[in-house]
């Protein structure tokens, strides 16, 4: 059994001031994806930042104060990739690769559109070329699974406002084309679907309008993984008992091991 929690922190120093990692103590997870570090490395002198009995990994974003990933794993990954030789996915450290045995696990922050039209067309671009990335990894003779805050939402009962929502970044008819595309084409499954089809499961909630309380929120953070893990798929959940962040923890288990 293979415990997966992904997470955005919206700044990772903030987030352990509120109990991130206290709480996290208590999962026994197996791998930990982490998006919007919002710090490099060497500002992260706490060994609260690199828990004990965990393999650590950073991939920081050029600019301080923004963006970033990390994953910690139990297991020691035979290899680690932060690099995919385009940007913004190194300038932003939005994208790191564990390679354990047959499994890859990895943790990606796609772009955020919300902010401008220069926004959203920045995350089109990414969105372009990841997805040709996506049609890379399923040709290779492994599996994968894809922590992410994807800041898409699929379908309508993925987000509470879904019809005043339908001209807004993250509920576009583009975007959620582009999940049909990795869905039905290139062949990748949502896997916390797969085991939970029910409303309301949502992971981000705004911090304006009393959001969080009358839980009107956005399904924006899951795990996508290759077909061929889809059988293993044996739980699913969303920590919402404590707010670490804007986002919540969504956390996957698997019936698979993995191994160095």
């Amino acid at each position: 059994m293979a415990r997966i929690i992904t997470c955005n922190t919206n700044g990772i120093r903030a987030a352990a001031r509120k109990g991130f990692f206290h709480w996290l103590q208590t999962q026994a997870a197996d791998v930990v994806c982490i998006q919007e570090t919002k710090a490099q490395v060497d500002q992260l002198t706490d060994p609260l930042f690199f828990p004990e009995g965990y393999h650590c990994t950073y991939n920081d974003a050029e600019k301080k104060g923004y963006s970033g990933t990390a994953i910690y794993s139990r297991v020691k990954p035979r290899k680690v990739i932060t690099r995919l030789g385009w940007d913004p996915a190194d300038s932003e450290g939005r994208y790191i690769q564990a390679d354990f045995d047959g499994l890859s696990v990895i943790s990606l922050y796609m772009p955020s559109g919300s902010s401008s039209e220069q926004a959203q067309a920045k995350k089109y671009r990414f969105m372009d070329v990841f997805l040709d990335h996506l049609r890379v990894l399923r040709r290779k003779r492994r599996e994968f699974i894809i922590c992410a805050d994807w800041n898409i939402c699929h379908r309508e009962i993925d987000l509470k406002n879904w019809r005043s929502n339908q001209k807004n970044s993250g509920f576009l008819p583009e975007e959620r084309a582009w999940l049909d595309v990795l869905y039905n084409e290139v062949g990748f499954v949502d896997a916390f679907r797969l085991v939970n089809r029910e409303a309301e499961q949502y992971t981000w909630w705004s911090n304006r309008g009393q959001a969080w309380a009358k839980n009107v929120g956005w399904r924006l953070d899951y795990q996508v993984i290759t077909p061929q893990l889809a059988d293993s798929v044996s739980g699913a959940c969303i920590y919402k008992s404590e707010r670490f962040s804007d986002h919540a923890p969504q956390i996957m288990e698997y019936n698979v091991k993995i191994c160095a």
